[in-house]
């Protein structure tokens, strides 16, 4: 018991060296980890971005098949309006009942194309 307490005593906790080693160790990790879990994100807004498009884009062939209309291009608001496109509140969330951009526009071949929304 005696020596048991006798050696706890001599260790008094890490050295300095052993403290550096360890920061230097995260460091490294951190190094890598940053720039992937950035590109990650990253990645992931762009393809919420494709996914909205897309989502718009589907909206308005179904309004232009299923309306009646002599119209050759739509809003999103409209869309929201006529009852082919959700909008959503909350975090994250787009509310199209308000965007007049981007502007859907049938083409003579019976598709449609996306103008991109003008930069404020």
């Amino acid at each position: 018991m005696e020596k048991t307490r006798a050696i706890m005593r001599r260790e008094d906790g890490f050295t300095l060296v052993e403290l550096l080693a360890v920061i230097v160790i995260l460091g490294i990790i951190l190094a890598i980890a940053i720039p992937a879990i950035g590109s990650i994100i990253s990645d992931s807004r762009d393809k919420a971005t494709d996914a909205e498009k897309q989502l718009i884009l589907d909206a308005a062939r179904l309004y232009f098949t299923t309306t009646d209309t002599a119209a050759t291009q739509v809003t999103p608001a409209e869309l929201v309006t006529a009852g082919f496109l959700e909008s959503k509140t909350g975090e994250g969330a787009t509310d199209w009942s308000t965007k007049d951009t981007p502007v859907v526009y049938l083409l003579t071949n019976g598709s449609v194309s996306l103008t991109p929304a003008p930069t404020p």
